[in-house]
């Protein structure tokens, strides 16, 4: 599976609870623009209503930007492809317990671009501190471990 774009953003402004995997419709210079690797996810979520899974406000840039169409939306609404079970189940989390559908990677997987998204609660300030905190004492042991300090 080759990575196309990452979100890297979101595993430190959220707790990730549960990760799926989608399928998006895409037309076809946003795929060639996507596998050229040109796709931005900051920023971007998923939403779940009418029955409909959509990803929001991710942009992918035109191609070839004169050969594409006058009124196309780089951070245009598209739709992701789940099964109707997976979709259920998502907007009962997502009422139920105000949990937020982020984008985590787009990749290739067998020549169709799939989007990794994750249910996820929001950090708060102190949690983000805190893992700073751990992630800086693991380095410290790790160094003075090998000998480096």
């Amino acid at each position: 599976m080759q990575e196309l774009a990452n979100n890297r953003k979101a595993y430190f402004d959220y707790e990730i609870l549960e990760k799926f995997e989608a399928g998006m419709a895409l037309l076809g210079h946003e795929v060639k623009s996507i596998k050229s690797g040109r796709m931005g996810l900051a920023g971007s979520y998923v939403v779940v209503r009418n029955g409909e899974a959509n990803l929001l406000n991710s942009d992918i840039p035109p191609y070839q930007a004169k050969n594409t169409p006058k009124d196309y939306n780089p951070s245009r609404t598209r739709k992701l492809l789940l099964t109707n079970k997976e979709i259920r189940y998502l907007e009962g989390k997502q009422k139920e317990s105000h949990l937020t559908l982020v984008p985590l990677k787009a990749y290739n997987k067998h020549g169709l671009i799939k989007l990794e998204f994750a249910l996820a609660k929001g950090e708060k300030l102190f949690d983000k501190r805190e893992t700073i905190k751990k992630r800086e004492t693991e380095r410290n042991i790790k160094r003075a471990m090998h000998g480096e300090y």
